[in-house]
């Protein structure tokens, strides 16, 4: 889970990051805040909207009664999640409320109001996590812990984050405290209020900060310190790690630091280093502060269990390793952009490979052998890519064995999988070999079981044989089909790891070989049944709303559509055939999904005549903005600017081009085009 953040009233995570996000199964919230003088407006958050005319209560209310509740602002802020496609907010009220208990009192009913409005606008797995900071008496006191101070806002919203603040006993003094409430109040009993959320102790996130701002062990790469404490793999809290930019805002300034050097660094904080220690600067200690001792480096992602993206049955798998930055940008294996500013755009992040770093664990596949293993590295290329910017390029030292293997076969896992049983699923990997180390190299796509017990079923793997598998740019494509049979027909859910195997025939090998491999895309989804008609995505049409000036844009639009082949025959011959007269979709969720659009651009020649599509300049994709079938395009931007504002043409041709969830590019047949005519902008 990632929280937006930022210091106005509400934060909006930003298109790309909930992509992101939910890419990979992550839940993304953005944060309600008052600080400062907030107080105001904390409070008309509670009255909600104030009424235009003039009005008072039918009666006089005998005796006092509370600050009135009204659910309109939390209806808004549940709205505004579900049309933005966030799970939830972080509250974070980090100023005094006047009003006391009262005000605190219906401050926390509040939430369970607005988390009422989440759960049945955005779905059943919205949350509210409150940030400990007010208490219930309504002082802004920080607390560092769970207490009877923070209780009532944490019972009512899903979890809560403490500030980082604490000190070394505080984990140990949380999780006593929280064991002593009462199962009731908890939603632990069977006593407890029906639909009320129930808690446990990974529900209390303890802050770490990672600029190490009162931090234990300093933040950095001290971090691993306060984890320690918090013990997320043993004690059973969780960890709320606040400024994670930290490696690259501490460094970006420095001379010579780029997107390689940051992804090293970034990558020995998470993940750890290749080989050797991690240098942890001694953490300064509070006053009276007793010394704590604590073992070596620790990389963040050692702490906790290693968990799939989502199932490609719920959601196909799809990954170019991309970062999110580049300094080019590739349509299958071909460079249609190039900057030496480098770009950046989160909705491109995708899986890295989660088995790749910081080494991968390769074993020999081909039996036993006493031979010591290759050392695969892996590192971001970004000067190759089949689609986006870069890919991820293998470099694996093979020692020479005097063993008598001209041939040898490497397991390379790549990427953790969970897959339903019963269920067959097509994977696809594009790959590019560098350099072959005078050997003959064969390369296989597999998935191996990752789970230790010995009667799971292992997975069938059946390769597929395409009809064009070689590319140019020397990169290439392999394609499986996999599957795990059902154990007395249960269906369950089953890990495995998705990977290369590489067999190597040497003639000597006793030589020492260096091989390269780039791989630049893998996807995995579920195949659709022999029965299913079978249907090709394409782009129905496309707008152009012209500018009203060469400054402002113009907006692109389109329609996608499916297609399906004619039909020859029926299989109807009375109307008591027990058979459809074609074949039917296998379900609700079949129509095409495109994870974004190539958009390209081409001047009419000044004679009127156009090029092919293969002629046109890439201008951008979609996503940037968060509109899936939008883009916008500013006339003075236009690579061919030039040209058009001199009037030499000032017809301008664009194409729409979609890239599958399944991750093809469609073929030019299956695009559209729209012209335009600018000419009335110049004047």
């Amino acid at each position: 889970m990632t929280i937006s953040f930022s210091h106005h009233r509400v934060t909006v995570p930003p298109p790309g990051w909930i992509t992101a996000a939910h890419r990979q199964g992550a839940k993304i919230l953005g944060t309600l805040i008052f600080e400062g003088d907030g107080e105001e407006d904390c409070l008309r958050l509670l009255v909600g909207q104030l009424p235009r005319s003039v009005n008072g209560p039918a009666k006089a209310t005998p005796g006092s009664t509370s600050l009135p509740l009204s659910p309109h602002y939390a209806r808004l802020l549940a709205e505004l999640a579900s049309q933005c496609g966030f799970d939830g907010y972080l509250l974070n009220v980090e100023c005094p409320l006047r009003g006391g208990v009262e005000q605190c009192r219906t401050l926390a009913a509040w939430i369970t109001v607005l988390q009422s409005e989440i759960l049945a606008k955005v779905g059943s797995h919205g949350e509210t996590h409150w940030y400990d900071s007010v208490i219930f008496n309504g002082q802004l006191k920080w607390q560092d812990r769970l207490n009877s101070y923070n209780l009532p806002f944490f019972l009512s919203s899903t979890t809560i984050f403490t500030n980082y603040t604490w000190p070394p006993s505080y984990p140990n003094t949380t999780a006593e405290y929280f064991l002593s409430l009462n199962l009731v109040s908890a939603g632990n009993s069977p006593d407890s209020p029906p639909r009320m959320s129930k808690k446990s102790l990974n529900d209390i996130f303890m802050g770490v900060d990672v600029w190490g701002r009162g931090s234990h062990g300093g933040g950095g790469f001290g971090s691993y310190k306060a984890i320690t404490h918090i013990a997320p793999d043993s004690l059973g809290l969780s960890v709320a790690l606040f400024g994670q930019g930290w490696t690259w805002e501490s460094e970006q300034d420095k001379p010579g630091f780029n997107w390689e050097k940051w992804w090293e660094y970034d990558r020995k904080l998470w993940v750890g280093p290749v080989s050797g220690e991690v240098e942890v600067p001694e953490a300064p200690r509070r006053k009276g502060e007793l010394e704590c001792p604590h073992g070596p480096f620790r990389p963040i992602a050692s702490f906790f269990p290693h968990n799939p993206p989502p199932d490609p049955l719920d959601l196909p798998f799809h990954t170019t390793f991309s970062p999110g930055v580049g300094r080019a940008w590739f349509v299958n294996g071909i460079s249609v952009y190039q900057t030496a500013d480098g770009w950046t755009d989160i909705d491109k992040q995708c899986s890295i490979g989660d088995l790749l770093w910081p080494l991968p664990a390769v074993r020999w596949d081909d039996g036993e052998r006493i031979s010591p293993l290759p050392q695969v590295l892996p590192a971001i290329c970004f000067e190759d890519a089949w689609n986006g910017g870069n890919s991820v390029r293998l470099d694996m030292s093979c020692p020479g064995s005097e063993e008598d293997a001209m041939f040898r076969s490497i397991w390379i896992p790549i990427q953790t999988l969970s897959v339903t049983t019963g269920t067959k699923y097509g994977a696809t990997l594009y790959y590019k070999v560098v350099e072959t180390g005078q050997a003959d190299l064969d390369l296989g796509l597999s998935v191996k079981s990752s789970a230790p017990d010995v009667n799971v079923a292992p997975f069938e793997v059946q390769p597929i044989a395409d009809a064009n598998s070689e590319f140019p740019s020397g990169w290439s494509k392999l394609s499986i089909q996999l599957d795990v049979p059902p154990k007395q027909d249960q269906i369950t859910k089953q890990r495995g790891a998705i990977g290369l195997l590489v067999a190597i025939v040497a003639e000597d090998p006793t030589q020492n070989l260096d091989v390269k491999i780039c791989i630049g895309q893998l996807n995995v989804y579920p195949m659709p049944p022999l029965t299913a008609a079978v249907h090709s995505p394409m782009i129905l049409w496309a707008n152009f709303n012209a500018p009203k000036s060469k400054d402002t844009p113009g907006m692109l639009s389109w329609e996608v559509s499916a297609s399906f082949p004619s039909l020859t025959s029926t299989n109807v011959n009375s109307p008591d055939d027990p058979v459809s007269a074609w074949a039917v979709q296998p379900s609700n969720d079949w129509f095409p999904r495109f994870m974004y659009y190539n958009i390209y651009g081409l001047l009419h020649s000044s004679d009127g005549r156009v090029g092919q599509p293969e002629e046109a300049v890439w201008l951008g994709t979609t996503g940037l903005i968060g509109q899936s079938k939008m883009f916008e395009v500013v006339p003075k931007e236009l690579p061919f600017w030039s040209e058009t504002s001199v009037g030499n043409s000032t017809k301008v041709r664009f194409y729409i081009q979609g890239v599958t969830d399944h991750g093809a590019v469609l073929d030019w047949e299956k695009c559209v085009f729209v012209d335009s005519d600018l000419r009335f902008i110049l004047a």
